[in-house]
């Protein structure tokens, strides 16, 4: 791992995936580390700024996808 950071999911030369899960959550994870139960990789792997770019355009809502139509339905 390059850089000074010892955190793998702050390492600025690090390949990363976008997970996201059911909820419509969007995750930044390292490309070496298996992806967990109940995510699915959205996108990459790539650079870490080309996924923190993927992230910012498509998770505009950051409430839970069963918050957000819960509220829809009730407003």
């Amino acid at each position: 791992m390059s850089g000074s950071s010892t955190n793998p999911f702050e390492n600025p030369d690090g390949v990363y995936s976008v997970l996201v899960n059911d909820e419509g959550q969007h995750s930044l994870w390292p490309e070496f580390v298996d992806v967990p139960a109940g995510w699915t990789v959205a996108h990459g792997p790539a650079p870490r700024q080309e996924c923190l770019d993927h992230i910012e355009t498509n998770w505009t809502d950051m409430r839970p996808r069963s918050l957000a139509e819960r509220m829809e339905r009730s407003g």
